[in-house]
Parts: C-alpha cells; sequence; structure tokens
C-alpha cells in the first residue's frame, strides 16, 4: 500500500509496479499548476508526483521530465563495454525519474482525471481482477495501453503468414531474423521437438506448421503459457503443441530442442527485462548443460542467439565456444542472419557500432563423440 496525506487527510491506496518498486516514502499531491523544471527537481531528489490535472498535460510533463533527463550525453571515447554499462545506468536514471509521476486508477479501473481514455481492458489484462483504487506510474500505463494495442493488433509472423498476439509482459516476435532461422533451418526429425522458454510460442508454431508431429514447449512464466496458448489456438495448432510449466526442459528426450534464450548477460531491472537480460547467462547455460542428456540420438539442439554481447564485450565467442565443448556437445553447423530492425541501423544510438555488426545465428549442436 501507498501512503500520503492530501489536504491534511491520510490516503492510501494499492501501489502497482511491475518493477517491483517500493511505494514511495513520499508522495505529494500536484496539478497542472506544477512546472516541468519543479517537478524534475522534485522528482530527482526522490518526491513522487501524485497528478491530479489534467490527463494530456500528465503525458506532456512526462515527455518533458525525458527530455531533461535525456540531456546528458555518452562519454566520449569509451569501450565498448563501458557504454553498455553507462547505458545501463543511464536507463535505471531514467526509469527512476519518470516512474515518479503517478496516476490514480478508480476501483474499475477507470483513471479519474479529465480527459482521460479508457484504460480498463489494458489494466485487466495485465493486473487481472482490481481489487480496489490503486496507484500506477503513468510510464508504466502507457506500457500497459502499448501492450494492449499490440495484443490486440498482433505482429505478423512472415514465417507463420499470420499474427502473434503478445501479452503483456511477454516478448513479442519483432524482430524475424531469428524466426525465420528456424522457419528455414533443415528439419533432423518431424517426429517431436522440445521449444525450452517458449514465450509467445512463436517458435513452437514455426515447428509445427512445418510438419512437427508433436511440440513440447516450456516456459516459467504463467502469462508467458498463457500467451502462447491463445496464440495456438487461434492458428490452430493446439493439438499439435503441448505446454508445460518449468524451468527449461521437459522430461524425455527429443530429437530436436530449440532455445531463443535472452541475449544479453545482465541483471534484468524489471520481471519484464528477464526476456532481453539473462543473468550470469544462467539460461543459456542450464540448456547448455542439459541439452546432451535430453537430446535423442543423432538429435540436434539449436540455440538461437545473437553475438551483440561478444560486440560489447560482455561475453566471448571463444566462452561460448568452452561452454559447448564443457557440455559435451559439438557445432554440427551454424546459420547467420544480419538483424534489419530499426536499432541495428541507428546510427545515433551509443551502442550503434556494437549493433551496427550484430549478428543472429542459429547454432546446430549435437552430443560429442
Amino acid at each position: 500500500m501507498a501512503h500520503w496525506q492530501e489536504a491534511g487527510v491520510p490516503c492510501s491506496a494499492r501501489w502497482r509496479s511491475e518493477a517491483g518498486l517500493m511505494p514511495p516514502a513520499r508522495m505529494l499531491p500536484v496539478d497542472d499548476s506544477l512546472s516541468a523544471d519543479a517537478a524534475y527537481k522534485l522528482a530527482c531528489e526522490g518526491t513522487t508526483l501524485l497528478w491530479r490535472g489534467d490527463y494530456h498535460n500528465a503525458r506532456q510533463l512526462l515527455q518533458a521530465l525525458a527530455r531533461r533527463v535525456d540531456r546528458k550525453r555518452a562519454r566520449a571515447g569509451a569501450t565498448p563495454l563501458e557504454s553498455f554499462h553507462l547505458h545501463r545506468q543511464a536507463q535505471g536514471r531514467r526509469a527512476n525519474i519518470l516512474s515518479k509521476l503517478v496516476l490514480p486508477l478508480d476501483a474499475d479501473y477507470r483513471v479519474p482525471l479529465r480527459r482521460a481514455p479508457d484504460v480498463s481492458a489494458a489494466c485487466f489484462e495485465a493486473y487481472g481482477a482490481s481489487g480496489g483504487a490503486s496507484l500506477v506510474s503513468l510510464r508504466e500505463l502507457q506500457g500497459l495501453i502499448g501492450a494492449h494495442q499490440w495484443r490486440s493488433k498482433g505482429v505478423m509472423v512472415k514465417a507463420l503468414s499470420a499474427a502473434i498476439h503478445p501479452h503483456y509482459g511477454v516478448f513479442a516476435p519483432i524482430r524475424g531474423e531469428y524466426v525465420d532461422l528456424v522457419a528455414e533451418a533443415p528439419l533432423p526429425a518431424t517426429t517431436l521437438a522440445f521449444d525450452i522458454g517458449t514465450g509467445s510460442g512463436v517458435l513452437a508454431a514455426v515447428l509445427a506448421r512445418r510438419g512437427v508431429a508433436r511440440v513440447v514447449a516450456t516456459d516459467q512464466d504463467p502469462r508467458a503459457l498463457a500467451c502462447a496458448g491463445e496464440n495456438l489456438a487461434r492458428l490452430g495448432l493446439a493439438q499439435q503443441v503441448t505446454l508445460l510449466e518449468g524451468d527449461l526442459f521437459p522430461a524425455g528426450q527429443a530429437p530436436l530442442i530449440v532455445c531463443n534464450p535472452p541475449w544479453l548477460p545482465a541483471k534484468p531491472a524489471s520481471a519484464i527485462e528477464y526476456a532481453v537480460y539473462d543473468p550470469d547467462s544462467r539460461m543459456l547455460r542450464g540448456f547448455l548443460d542439459g541439452l546432451a542428456e535430453h537430446l535423442a540420438p543423432g538429435g540436434e539442439g539449436w540455440l538461437i542467439i545473437s553475438d551483440l554481447a561478444e560486440h560489447l564485450g560482455l561475453r566471448s565467442r571463444e566462452t561460448l565456444l568452452e561452454w559447448i565443448a564443457a557440455a559435451n556437445l559439438r557445432v554440427l553447423g551454424r546459420l547467420d542472419v544480419k538483424p534489419t530492425h530499426k536499432k541495428a541501423l541507428a546510427s545515433g544510438d551509443t551502442l550503434a557500432a556494437a549493433r551496427a555488426a550484430e549478428v543472429t545465428s542459429l547454432w546446430r549442436l549435437g552430443v560429442a563423440g
């Protein structure tokens, strides 16, 4: 619960934060009379601003705060690794300051502000049943609204000739190159495949569409499993794919095991970032270490991963190859593709050089010896 005083009266409401932020220790009700400079000073000092003014003015204030946060430029002459850590620090500071602008939500997920949109569907999809009045940062609420729009519209996947509809907090297959690799690699068998960390279910769907008779897809996130289930049902593939909640492998062996782990070995700042950041390469190493045991004789494990971590100095190619060898695995082959997403083509980004050199690969792995 968050607690504050308003006009001398003690108030409280449920605190919502997908990033796991604690309820604010200091909260000040504010309205349209607050200037952007004053708001920025208060936010930098750690004061949370409970907005009581016009909704659209709150959006403009958030944009003004973002401009002030983003004025700090990257340090010249930094190495790729230093640039990455500075980038993460800047992201953390930015998220912290922008999260200080907070809006109220009524028990029915209505925002009780002038000109506020109807966000009830977006909130229900992310949070479930309300449980009463609550507070949420405008930045998080905008994320919920964007996720609701993606879920309604869907992301077209060329390999499926259909859309995948990502849920809030589930990685969306916007980067199509890794999906295309799975759609094009020669199948070692079509009887059974495991999809480790299925997320939206997109790779399981591609394997099923390619003729794999049965796919067992795992994930430890209930949101991801619900998302995958809806997508597979919509595509008419629910009978071919079995969804299981669990960490990494299901029981038994398969002639094909596919895994697309988070690509960067760094600590996530929120639950949502676990799709991007793999602390200490836990999922990658867990997949490699357990692969030989779960591969059927003559089977293949497909590791889909970018080499961005190598260009940033977070993990070397030699280290990856050492982990593969230590897991009693050998490289059977590799398919490479250059990313075409917007960040890979951006020139003003502090990580632009690393992204320009990035290659996404499908490593075909087999049991050694």
